[in-house]
């Protein structure tokens, strides 16, 4: 069986590399050259744990190609998954212009029977404009051919992302044939043989079912930073509270951490997205509007304390700056809280020595020469003021904090994930301060 992959990113790079791995013949496509070219040689345009060695091995054993020509790569094949990107207009829709684009391109080559799948984060309804936009293509080339088109919503934790996609926790496709039902089955059923769910629902639900599960996280997220943020007025310890909560099995202990906001590729669209599109049908989503001010309002938040702890000046300062990437376990830069932390404190003064495991390349590209990049956490301490946490990394959980201290002018650490006990920081000579505990 042979299907196409129209896009590389984190969605379409992961989804043909692991397609392939279970024994479909893949073949990747995009119309950046350079990203092609590299990704023959092994060099991949993200930072996925696992990925790497999985593509190089696929390419070698000739299931998983590269190429720039989708009229040429669609000959053969059973399926086309259409993941390419749907960044946000100003107003916060989805800008389609992409999908669409590509699905011309499709109705413009298909020469026989092809099941079109949307795999990009896409809203209500985009199923049928793809479908428009094959029947123009073909029609333009006034030939008849049948095909079907099929939505196969992702849910891939960047980090963890080829975890995710062997081991799902459920499949979930929208259909409108029985043809395209069968096809869609044929493609997974190396997983579930596994007994991995697989959920057929139409098509708008399926649509939908993304945009639910990432808001729905979000609102998680941002709920509980709302929390952490009273604990702290109140004396309360967030960290109790969230065990105390996490262990009703109807709320769980995922997602409930707290923190300086979420970020990254998809909660923030996601949101944005379904706002927008309740909006543009005459419904007000409430609760996500709230999900969203808490979420921008929460990557201030850590910058308030600094500035209350160095009464209201940080001008001269300088700051240590653990973490830039959203999250760990990937080099994602886009919506991340250390962001706006660099931006205010630039801005009040300040200055900014930053360090990442593997998001160095990535912030270099988006900050420039605005801060100071170091090769490691060590580096970045040196004649710091202070110590900021933006992302928890494993390698910043157990710190020796007597080198810290030798290292750093000042020594007050901001966490913004809640990494360390607040108990040890101070026995051992630092102020702290984190999330939803009042630590002064």
């Amino acid at each position: 069986m042979k299907v196409v992959i129209v896009g590389t990113g984190y969605v379409g790079l992961v989804t043909g590399t692991c397609l392939a791995e279970v024994g479909i013949e893949v073949t990747c496509v995009d119309i950046d050259t350079k990203k092609i070219e590299n990704l023959k040689n092994g060099i991949l345009p993200i930072y996925e744990p696992g990925l790497e060695e999985m593509v190089i091995r696929n390419f070698k054993s000739h299931k998983l190609s590269f190429s720039t020509n989708l009229a040429e790569s669609i000959q053969g094949a059973s399926a086309a998954f259409i993941a390419v990107g749907t960044p946000p207009d100003e107003d916060g829709s989805a800008d389609l212009k992409y999908v669409l684009g590509v699905a011309s391109e499709i109705g413009k080559s298909m020469s026989d029977y092809l099941v079109v799948i949307t795999k990009s984060t896409v809203p209500v309804g985009t199923a049928k404009k793809v479908r428009e936009a094959l029947e123009k293509s073909l029609a333009d080339r006034n030939i008849n051919i049948s095909f079907d088109v099929a939505s196969n919503p992702e849910f891939l934790k960047e980090g963890a992302a080829v975890e995710d996609f062997l081991k799902p926790d459920r499949i979930v496709i929208g259909v409108e044939s029985e043809k395209a039902q069968e096809t869609m089955n044929k493609i997974y059923k190396p997983f579930l043989l596994n007994g991995h769910p697989i959920i057929f629902m139409d098509i708008a639900s399926a649509e939908m079912t993304k945009y639910a599960a990432n808001s729905m996280l979000a609102t998680k997220i941002s709920f509980m930073n709302d929390i952490a943020n009273l604990c702290e007025i109140m004396g309360a310890d967030v960290n109790m509270v969230r065990k105390g909560i996490g262990s009703d099995t109807r709320i769980g202990n995922k997602f409930i951490y707290p923190g300086i906001g979420y970020g990254g590729s998809c909660f923030p669209k996601d949101v944005k997205a379904l706002i927008k599109t309740a909006k543009d049908n005459g419904y007000t989503m409430q609760i996500l509007n709230a999900v969203e001010s808490v979420n921008e309002a929460q990557k201030s938040v850590l910058f308030s304390k600094i500035l209350k702890s160095f009464n209201g000046n940080i001008a001269g300062k300088t700051f240590a700056l653990w973490g830039l990437s959203f999250k760990p376990k990937t080099d994602d830069m886009r919506e991340a809280p250390s962001l706006v932390l660099i931006d205010k404190i630039l801005n009040a003064g300040g200055k900014v020595k930053g360090y990442d495991p593997v998001a160095m390349h990535e912030a270099e590209r988006m900050v420039g020469d605005k801060i100071t990049f170091c090769k490691d956490a060590n580096e970045a301490l040196i004649d710091a003021d202070s110590l900021i946490i933006a992302t928890e990394w494993p390698e910043f959980r157990v710190p020796n904090f007597q080198v810290m201290k030798k290292l750093m002018l000042g020594h007050k650490i901001f966490d913004g994930r809640n990494i360390y006990d607040l108990k040890e920081v101070v026995e051992n000579g630092f102020e702290y301060h984190c999330i939803g505990i009042k630590t002064a």
